[in-house]
């Protein structure tokens, strides 16, 4: 098979990953739930590293959803001791690969520990220049879509500002994602097609890759085969193929 080469000059800026297939990938070996979820852990490493070397700027990973509380509670709770052992391990190889590390979602909803080894690594990293890598922890884009339009009625109400000064600008402002470009790619492992609550408002003209590959499974090649299909997709904004044509002339 020949191999695909991607055009280092058009890499996506965004990337943001449906990470899917873990407790499949575990049950297909005869594991635990679990033992697909620290496979994913090193996944995530592992792709971290390659967005870096590719000049990616924003790694955004769909890491636990406001709908994963309805899991098991055992399940749930060895997901949060990962979650903690897997921050105090890797803070330290974020500071020396130059990642800056952020959280989206309501994270108020984590246990204290949880939330104070976010807090720290988010700090520690603060001033890095490099990759950023971003969780949606405890995210639901329907919860985070609602939290901005409460916002934006107490804003009205209080006089802060009025109606019909509201626009996507405003509104996007109000978002979680309110400081980080919307995703030019969104890919889903584990062959779903489906978004799953995630980046509704911030996707909608984003290009999405769904492969088969399980999450711990996915490795450079996947990644490569979903940028280069990325890199040769039309992009056209609700234009014309014609008007680009032109516009780039």
């Amino acid at each position: 098979m020949k191999k695909i080469e991607i055009d280092t000059h058009n890499i996506p800026r965004h990337i943001a990953i449906i990470m899917d297939g873990n407790g499949r990938w575990a049950n297909a070996k005869g594991l635990p739930r679990i033992a697909g979820h620290r496979e994913g852990v090193r996944t995530v490493r592992k792709i971290t590293e390659i967005c870096g070397e590719l000049n990616v700027k924003i790694l955004t990973l769909y890491t636990f959803s406001s709908e994963n509380w309805n899991r098991p509670a055992t399940e749930v709770s060895a997901l949060m001791k990962l979650l903690m052992s897997s921050l105090r391990r890797e803070v330290k190889d974020l500071m020396k690969n130059n990642v800056r590390f952020t959280v989206i979602g309501n994270i108020n909803e984590l246990e204290s520990n949880v939330q104070n080894e976010l807090i720290d690594a988010i700090h520690k990293t603060k001033n890095n220049t490099g990759l950023n890598l971003n969780l949606a922890l405890s995210y639901g884009s329907r919860q985070e879509i609602l939290f901005a339009v409460k916002k934006l009625i107490d804003k009205v109400s209080e006089g802060e500002i009025k109606v019909d000064e509201i626009d996507e600008s405003v509104f996007s402002k109000l978002l979680y994602t309110r400081n980080i470009p919307d995703p030019d790619l969104l890919i889903r492992t584990g062959g779903e097609f489906r978004i799953s609550n995630f980046l509704l408002w911030q996707i909608a003209y984003t290009e999405i890759h769904v492969t088969d590959t399980s999450w711990p499974s996915f490795g450079k090649k996947e990644l490569t085969e979903a940028i280069y299909e990325y890199q040769n997709r039309d992009r056209r904004f609700g234009k014309i193929s014609e008007q680009f044509k032109v516009n780039n002339g």
